[in-house]
C-alpha cells in the first residue's frame, strides 16, 4: 500500500467515525421513531447503478445523508420495540475493530486469534449462567439463530429419548413432540428445524373465543413493520 493510500484510507475512517459520533452524541435527543416512509426511502437510495466509480468520502456522506430518515432511534436507551438493545462504546469499538481486521473465523487456521477469543467468551458465559465446563456452546448471529440452534439441539434430544437417530433417520415418520411457540422468530425457526407440525396451537380455550384470540393476535401481528429480529 502506498503512503498516498494510506493518507486517504486514514482520513476516510476518521470521517466515518465523526459521523458515527454525531449520531451517537444526538440519541438523547432525536426520535426514537424514523420520519420518512417506505417509498420515500426507496426514492432517496434506489438511485441507478452509477457506471463510474466514485470517490469513498463521497460515498460514505451520501449515505449518512440518505438514510438518516430511515434510522430508529434503537442504539439508545429511550428504544423499547422488540427486543432490540444498544450496545455499549466498549462493543461498538470493538466491532469496527473485527471489520477492519476482517479474519475469516469459520476455523482456527484462518482465524486464530477470533477461535481463542471465541473459546474465552464461551467459557465466561458458562460461568456466568452457572453451566458445567463441559458444556457446548454457540455464538450466534442473532436471536433468531439462537432460537433454530436451541431448538435443532433440543429437538434431537428429545427424539434420541425415545430412540430416534434425526441426524441417521431425519425427521419423516419421526415420533412427535413440540410445545407451543412464543415471539415472533419461534415458528420461522421450528420450521427452519423441521418442527412445525409438532407444535400445538398456542391457546386451548375452545369455540368463539379461541377464535377471537386468534383473530386479534393476527392483527396485532399484521400491524407491525415488517421487521425480522
Amino acid at each position: 500500500m502506498g503512503e498516498q493510500f494510506e493518507a486517504t484510507l486514514r482520513a476516510l475512517l476518521r470521517q466515518t467515525a465523526d459521523h458515527a459520533a454525531d449520531f451517537y452524541e444526538a440519541l438523547g435527543e432525536r426520535r426514537t421513531s424514523v420520519t420518512a416512509g417506505v417509498q420515500e426511502l426507496r426514492e432517496v437510495l434506489g438511485r441507478p447503478l452509477p457506471d463510474e466509480p466514485m470517490d469513498a468520502s463521497r460515498v460514505i456522506a451520501e449515505l449518512v445523508r440518505d438514510v438518516e430518515a430511515g434510522l430508529l432511534g434503537s442504539a439508545g436507551g429511550r428504544f423499547f420495540g422488540w427486543v432490540i438493545g444498544g450496545s455499549v462504546p466498549a462493543a461498538l469499538a470493538a466491532d469496527w475493530l473485527t471489520s477492519a481486521w476482517d479474519q475469516n473465523a469459520a476455523l482456527y487456521a484462518c482465524a486464530p486469534a477470533e477461535a481463542v477469543a471465541e473459546e474465552v467468551c464461551g467459557g465466561w458465559l458458562k460461568d456466568l449462567l452457572g453451566l458445567p465446563a463441559h458444556a457446548s456452546f454457540a455464538l450466534v448471529t442473532g436471536t433468531q439463530m439462537g432460537h433454530a440452534t436451541a431448538l435443532a439441539a433440543a429437538r434431537n434430544k428429545l427424539l434420541a429419548e425415545r430412540s430416534w437417530d434425526v441426524e441417521r433417520r431425519g425427521l419423516a415418520g419421526a415420533p412427535r413432540s413440540g410445545s407451543s411457540p412464543a415471539g415472533s422468530s419461534t415458528p420461522r425457526s421450528t420450521a427452519l428445524c423441521g418442527c412445525s407440525a409438532w407444535a400445538p396451537t398456542r391457546s386451548s380455550t375452545p369455540g368463539p373465543t379461541r377464535r377471537a384470540a386468534s383473530t386479534s393476535a393476527g392483527s396485532a401481528e399484521s400491524s407491525r413493520p415488517g421487521m425480522t429480529q
